[in-house]
């Protein structure tokens, strides 16, 4: 269906892989194997690279409005291609057909976000100390960027990466997730089909982090490394990158929590923090972690979110209306279920759920809400990108914000409360690149998604995302008035 079975894309051609390794693609729902692709292999890498930094030189010389062009095309594209590419999104990840509808729309406002800033890439003049001098700040694309996507929102974090790259002057070599790699693929036939991009400006190599992670991230020609994935594969990126002093832009791990004050609106809350504990199955790395609730309103607040959850449903999101669907592999449920199972040996009580579910196929786990959890249990410190929400109780504000700081994380973070003055006040301490005030996800793309500690380097989104893709050059121009 798309290109070659043993393809990659180069050049603006899909060509053999120098790999004869394939990687099987399991629909999660099911645990059939929907297609194999090429682990490609760091030779490919290397072409890939040479077609983009040969590419960039004529690309960054375009006026930034004939760039910003493509996007426009390649988002009307999409949004033609909406239902399928969700459908093929929700077949290769597990989510609902909502939500893949929902990412396939956020990526087409996303090009056309990132397009309309081509006339908004600006310097700056500024004040010589010497006479006859102007200083001239200029904004020059970064060069080649090599972008690492992962399996969760394959489409929305590509064009994260992708966009910006495109409308800046930059060349792109994509490598999505060897577990959602069909929707990469898809788009990379559309963008040949119909996009009309210059050859090498776009390049995609499918295959695991381990075959091809180090040449994406350690050539010496790449500008910028942009990953979004695990602090354990952001760590293995920012090593590689380090032999050649290469940028990093990294959107790693999250531990967020969520703080529910004793002003706060328990219904809102409740509803808000079980959206976003289940949406995607929780594997989301801005979902509501862990919970911190005043002692006042925790009973009735652990009764609410307990009912909400025994209610929920869960299935085949392809066949079935359902809240959620499976997590993403065999390998994502056993994590989730140790975890839960580590939480119980450590003394916490799981209320509902917290367990694999009783289906014949699929990856599916039953959504559990946890209480009599300690700060210090893993629970409540690391990342589980999994169904299963821990709830804590607080005496006061002051150990609520010490307990939600407490955390080698610092994506995002949330509070409900009706009060202006505790609102005011996390907002201003808690140490997280994001804070939520009364709702849960998502970001806008306007805004800036970057993460602080071991949640990354570097961020997304907005003008300040845009300026992670431009390099500074400073022209000091001197000139004699007395010429002619």
């Amino acid at each position: 269906m798309f290109g070659l079975t043993n393809s990659i894309y180069i050049n603006g051609e899909f060509v053999e892989s120098g790999s004869e390794e394939m990687i099987d693609v399991i629909n999660p729902a099911t645990e059939e194997t929907i297609r194999q692709v090429v682990n490609g292999n760091e030779d490919d890498v290397e072409k890939a690279i040479d077609a983009a930094c040969e590419a960039q030189k004529s690309w960054a010389h375009k006026p930034a409005s004939e760039r910003a062009e493509y996007l426009n095309v390649i988002a009307d594209k999409l949004e033609e291609n909406e239902e399928s590419f969700a459908r093929l999104l929700t077949e290769e990840q597990g989510k609902t057909l909502a939500l893949s509808t929902g990412e396939i729309q956020m990526t087409v406002d996303y090009f056309r976000y990132m397009a309309g800033w081509a006339r908004r890439i600006e310097g700056d003049v500024v004040p010589s100390d010497n006479p006859d001098e102007n200083i001239i700040v200029l904004k020059k694309p970064i060069g080649v960027v090599t972008g690492i996507v992962p399996w969760n929102f394959p489409m929305m974090v590509l064009a994260r990466k992708v966009a910006p790259a495109i409308v800046t002057g930059c060349t792109v070599v994509i490598k999505p997730s060897q577990q959602t790699p069909l929707t990469a693929i898809k788009f990379t036939e559309l963008l040949h089909e119909h996009a009309g991009l210059p050859k090498g400006v776009f390049n995609l190599i499918t295959g695991s982090g381990s075959s091809v992670g180090k040449e994406l991230s350690s050539n010496n020609k790449v500008g910028m490394v942009s990953l979004t994935g695990s602090f354990p594969a952001g760590s293995k990126v920012m090593e590689a990158a380090s032999e050649e002093i290469i940028k990093v832009n990294l959107e790693l791990g999250g531990k967020a929590p969520a703080i529910v004050t004793e002003h706060a609106d328990l219904d809102l809350a409740a509803e808000k923090v079980i959206e976003s504990r289940i949406i995607n199955a929780g594997q989301v790395c801005t979902n509501a972690e862990r919970v911190y609730v005043h002692e006042s309103m925790a009973d009735a607040f652990i009764d609410k979110v307990t009912t909400k959850m025994r209610d929920l449903s869960f299935g085949n999101p392809l066949e079935e209306e359902v809240d959620f669907g499976p997590l993403v592999s065999k390998d994502q449920l056993e994590e989730v279920e140790e975890a839960v199972e580590k939480a119980k040996k450590d003394g916490a009580d799981v209320l509902i759920g917290g367990k694999r579910a009783d289906l014949e196929k699929g990856f599916f786990f039953e959504p559990a809400v946890i209480t009599g959890v300690k700060q210090e249990m893993d629970i409540m410190q690391s990342e589980i990108f999994g169904p299963v929400l821990p709830i804590a109780v607080f005496s006061d504000l002051d150990e609520a914000i010490e307990l939600a700081n407490d955390s080698d994380y610092g994506l995002s973070s949330s509070i409900f409360s009706e009060n202006y003055h505790e609102v005011m006040r996390a907002v201003n301490e808690l140490k997280f690149g994001e804070v939520f005030v009364n709702r849960e996800h998502f970001e806008a793309i306007q805004g800036f998604h970057a993460g602080w500690r071991q949640s990354g380097l570097g961020g997304a989104d907005g003008k300040y995302g845009v300026e992670e893709y431009l390099q500074t050059t400073v022209a000091y121009m001197q000139y004699d008035k007395k010429r002619k």
